[in-house]
């Protein structure tokens, strides 16, 4: 009995003195932090309270691990909750943070920014009297977010223009319908856009669908184009539910994190009303997060070929963790993986198809394009891959119309997978 208890004495003793190790090592740590605390409120130049200085230290510790992840005071907390609703008062911009510089990705359509001239690749350098250097994403967009009719200086600077521009920008209530322009092609190809994920898009898409269905009949519709592109993605549930739309079983999307609860598995389910249509995804570099999840899902399943260029390459989960007062932490807690075990962490969805992306033929679907492995900290992948050639947009437009009337070429195939596949080589062999 002696033996044993000494072995494991002797058997626990390093973990012991590693773990008191650890706490002496964190101790140093935060007695040197205070330290600092002391130094810098009792040397610096203007006065600084010690809630504004251990904000700093929170906000630059938690900007340091990924560009998702963030402290959330109870204003931006409050600020990400508008988000999923798809109606606030602003100015109807996309925005990213690229090489350390906030960087519009796009102006949403007839929105205030849109109607100032607010270009795609714009570099904002001030809003209002702010610097945005060493902001993060949601004190940009609390700083243009406010009441309709309120007015904001947005100060850009843009390549070829000699100075920066002043653009002063009415807030307006923006109203984000996250499923648009469902029409009907050659009396028998339906088409859909949707532009974000938020509450309700998928019941939205639905209906949408069912209105196609309506137009033409059931049986007459032989096709469809679900268009994500410059989609920046949503909530993960209704990208799910979205696939669910289109797919009768197996797994849709996994997620894997360093806490059990963070390893999660999201199957379809046969509801009756998947249909067995031809089905063409379209996606480009603005393709984000949701719709990379819609995307990988549907490929792997041979559900739709995906026609476009390579997606934003977001594949990562944030959780929202709520704090005291209102505040929260909104932390990368997992990766997402498609069906056939995909990470497309920093490399994206390769289409079926690409479509040479310096074909542009209209100039209000002109985007800046910004993918995730350009932003600084991104968490990387292990794998990978080569940059796919080309994004258009009527030309993707064109290419999935002649996917779709080439479908019914292959449909003596029994197999809707071997009809993908057949009809996925063909239009490789056609570029």
């Amino acid at each position: 009995m002696g033996v044993l208890s000494l072995g494991t004495f002797l058997t626990l003793a390093p973990a012991a003195r590693s773990t008191a190790a650890a706490a002496r090592d964190a101790y140093a740590s935060l007695d040197t932090f205070a330290n600092i605390i002391h130094m810098v409120q009792r040397h610096y130049v203007d006065d600084v309270t010690t809630e504004d200085l251990i904000q700093g230290a929170i906000d630059g510790m938690i900007s340091s691990l990924d560009p998702h992840s963030a402290y959330l005071t109870p204003e931006l907390y409050r600020e990400l909750q508008v988000d999923t609703r798809g109606s606030f008062g602003g100015l109807g911009i996309e925005i990213t943070i690229r090489d350390e510089v906030l960087t519009i990705i796009t102006p949403l359509e007839d929105t205030p920014a849109d109607r100032a001239g607010v270009k795609p690749g714009d570099q904002i350098i001030k809003i209002g009297d702010k610097l945005t250097k060493g902001m993060n994403l949601m004190e940009a967009v609390s700083l243009m977010r406010g009441p309709k009719g309120t007015p904001v200086v947005l100060t850009l600077r843009r390549d070829g223009a000699r100075e920066l521009i002043d653009a002063e920008i009415t807030r307006e209530i923006i109203k984000v319908k996250s499923v648009k322009d469902a029409k009907v092609y050659q009396e028998k190809y339906g088409y859909v856009r949707v532009t974000q994920f938020q509450e309700g898009t998928s019941r939205e898409l639905a209906a949408a669908i069912e209105k196609l269905e309506k137009e033409v009949g059931r049986e007459q519709l032989e096709g469809l184009i679900l268009d994500l592109r410059l989609n920046p993605g949503g909530l993960l549930n209704e990208a799910v539910k979205v696939s669910d739309l289109f797919l009768d079983a197996g797994l849709i999307v996994y997620t894997e994190g360093r806490v059990e609860t963070q390893k999660q598995r999201f199957l379809a389910q046969n509801d009756g009303d998947e249909g067995d249509r031809a089905m063409v995804v379209l996606v480009d570099e603005g393709s984000a997060s949701a719709s990379e999840i819609v995307a990988g899902a549907l490929q792997d399943h041979r559900r739709a070929v995906i026609v476009g260029s390579r997606t934003f390459g977001k594949g990562s989960v944030q959780t929202i963790l709520p704090l005291d007062r209102d505040s929260a932490l909104r932390l990368t807690t997992a990766k997402y993986f498609t069906p056939a075990g995909r990470s497309i962490q920093a490399i994206g969805i390769e289409p079926d198809v690409t479509v040479d992306k310096n074909v542009r033929v209209a100039k209000a679907d002109e985007r800046f394009q910004v993918r995730e492995e350009d932003l600084a900290g991104h968490l990387e992948n292990e794998a990978t891959v080569t940059d796919a050639d080309g994004i258009g947009v009527d030309p993707q437009l064109e290419r999935a119309l002649d996917l779709l009337k080439t479908w019914q070429v292959f449909s003596r195939f029994h197999d809707r997978g071997a009809g993908i596949r057949a009809l996925q080589q063909s239009a490789s062999a056609g570029e």
